[in-house]
């Protein structure tokens, strides 16, 4: 992996498995946390987005790899949540896509550079995989996600518009 971490936070990635799912859950209420203090008519105060269950069922998914930054004492400092997809239309070209349902570094960690090397892996597996592109939804009230991706390179694909009635 290339040598992007910042200070003291050397970490490995690897393949997320059931030991890690304390430290995904953990991470899973920060991201809620953040949405829900932005929009709490849309988001749920102190929920999550996967039960251990569906956690425990995603990690065993090969078209669902969550992928794990951990630090030398195994401790999860950062996930992110992968779909492989096939898109089949009768209007679009067909095309393999790495889809990111979430990416998230513990806030005590970031800006270390732990974000973009959980993406820059997930970039290798997709080139690995035969991807023709990556792609994710950000809310537009999460700034810093926002400028995060932008800064990796990133750049909208469509947007979803609402009118709040």
């Amino acid at each position: 992996m290339e040598d992007i971490i910042k200070e003291d936070y050397q970490i490995e990635i690897v393949k997320a498995q059931a030991c890690h799912i304390d430290g995904i859950t953990n991470l899973l209420y920060e991201v809620q946390s953040v949405h829900a203090e932005k929009r709490p008519d849309i988001f749920v105060s102190g929920g999550k987005k996967y039960t251990k269950s569906e956690l425990e069922n995603i990690i065993i998914n090969k078209n669902t790899p969550i992928y794990v930054a951990t630090n030398k004492q195994n401790a999860v400092l950062g996930y992110i949540f992968c779909q492989i997809q096939s898109e089949v239309s009768k209007n679009l070209q067909p095309i393999k896509t790495l889809y990111i349902d979430d990416l998230c570094v513990d806030k005590n960690a970031r800006f270390k550079g732990i974000g973009k090397a959980l993406f820059g892996f997930a970039k290798e597996i997709a080139k690995g995989l035969g991807c023709y592109h990556i792609t994710l939804n950000v809310w537009h009230l999460n700034e810093s996600a926002l400028k995060f991706y932008q800064k990796l390179g990133l750049i909208p694909l469509k947007t979803t518009m609402e009118e709040i009635l």
